[in-house]
């Protein structure tokens, strides 16, 4: 374990007695709006998902000039599921033990996890409340399964009036990635109850109120080793949606209105169903405050979608099939002008002020209340990445069969048609 990986969790550890001593109790990462991948909170600064060996590969060998368009690679940890002196089901993430460099020549299941056997967590036969939680769980997913047409592909949440802090503190893809992950993991642990993740900076940990936007990027989303079916699958979504079209879509979305106190949630489900107008709405919904366009915005994603598309077409070989890119922004609203102390009123108003600044620190994800860049030039804290390298390919991957020349255009087409759509939102902002 790297020294760097080995302070990260020791500022993480389970402070509990037991067998859980020693290790990092994860929990759901509540600003997850798109993918299918169980993305989990490490701590205030770091995520966990489960390693798929290409990304890995792609994190470790990514060029400098892309780096700084990604999460930054945190190492690897070993993931177990366990219950505590409670009884209560948990996510523990421990050091790697086993060799890191075998980790290459193991191939994905269909969830995207491993096929090496690993060791079994415990010889013990289930207890009573796993088999409990199994039957719950599993006449839960029949009904959903059942009531999936039915569900909402956009929720609208309207919070408290004057309260940035939402009452809803998950958003819901995230709880249903997180419990989809957590049934495949129970089902699995009688046989194996270690599972590799990797570690990745949480992009949404400077914001008290993330907005976030996943746009699945590229004209082609199936990789090079993908199966007929999955090949057939994924080109008739990109035919049905906006990929075809303009080499970029929906893929989900949270944002927070502050001016109506309004929390909305999109899905894929919905991305795919967008047409071109229907996209271009969405994306000044998301860069609204609920009221007016927040053009403030536009102009520093627009430098960093310029900056990435130019390293990109720079980059000899590589394909980032089935990628996204997030756009993320903080909603909470600016902090009000201070007020001049009057004379009168004494101590009641420095109380009513410190309550004031007790509010502007509490972050309504459990994030920070930083709100600027730390340049100090009073311009918004906005972040745009590159994520998800499940199927990424370049000619120094030796094992793949397909080499690729020149740049990813799928990539760079869909980069180039967003940057158009957001010009035009900017410019008619200014009329």
């Amino acid at each position: 374990m790297s020294p760097a990986l080995e302070a990260l969790m020791e500022g993480c550890r389970y402070p509990g007695k037991g067998p859980l001593k020693g290790g990092v109790m994860l929990e759901p990462f509540v600003h997850q709006v798109g993918g299918h991948s169980c993305v989990l909170r490490f701590g205030e600064q770091t995520i966990c998902k489960p390693l798929i060996p290409r990304e890995h590969q792609f994190y470790k060998s990514l060029p400098p000039e892309i780096r700084r368009f990604t999460p930054q690679y945190k190492g690897v940890v070993s993931v177990s599921f366990e219950e505590d002196e409670e009884g209560n089901l948990c996510l523990i993430a421990y050091p790697l033990l086993s060799d890191p460099s075998d980790i290459e020549n193991k191939e994905p299941l269909a969830d995207g996890e491993p096929k090496n056997k690993l060791l079994k967590w415990s010889k013990k036969k289930p207890s009573t409340l796993l088999e409990n939680e199994r039957s719950r769980q599993s006449r839960k997913e029949e009904k959903s399964k059942s009531n999936r047409e039915d569900k909402a592909e956009v929720l609208y949440y309207s919070l408290e009036k004057g309260n940035v802090v939402p009452q809803i503190k998950h958003n819901p893809w995230s709880l249903q990635c997180h419990q989809q992950h957590l049934q495949r993991m129970k089902e699995n642990s009688k046989h194996r109850n270690q599972h590799k993740f990797i570690l990745l900076e949480n992009l949404t940990w400077r914001y008290r109120v993330p907005c976030v936007l996943d746009l699945k990027m590229g004209t082609r989303q199936h990789g090079d080793d993908a199966t007929e079916e999955k090949k057939a699958n994924q080109i008739r979504k990109c035919q049905q949606s906006t990929s075809s079209s303009i080499g970029v879509r929906l893929c989900g979305m949270q944002v927070y209105h502050s001016v109506t106190g309004q929390l909305i949630f999109m899905n894929k489900y919905h991305g795919r169903k967008l047409s071109l107008a229907g996209f271009k709405e969405a994306l000044c919904q998301f860069f609204s405050d609920g009221q007016v366009l927040r053009k403030e915005l536009l102009s520093p994603v627009l430098q960093r979608l310029k900056e990435m598309r130019a390293v990109l077409e720079a980059c000899e070989s590589y394909r980032f099939f089935s990628s996204s890119l997030l756009i993320i922004y903080d909603g909470a609203p600016p902090p009000a002008p201070a007020r001049p102390r009057s004379s009168r009123g004494g101590e009641e108003e420095d109380e009513e002020d410190d309550e004031d600044e007790d509010d502007e620190e509490e972050g309504a994800y459990g994030g920070r209340s930083q709100r600027r860049d730390s340049s100090g030039s009073g311009s918004p804290l906005v972040d745009v990445r590159m994520i998800d390298f499940a199927h990424t390919t370049c000619r120094d991957y030796g094992e793949d069969v397909v080499v690729h020349e020149g740049g990813d255009s799928g990539y760079i087409f869909g980069l180039q048609n967003l940057i158009s759509i957001l010009s035009q939102l900017e410019e008619h902002s200014n009329d």
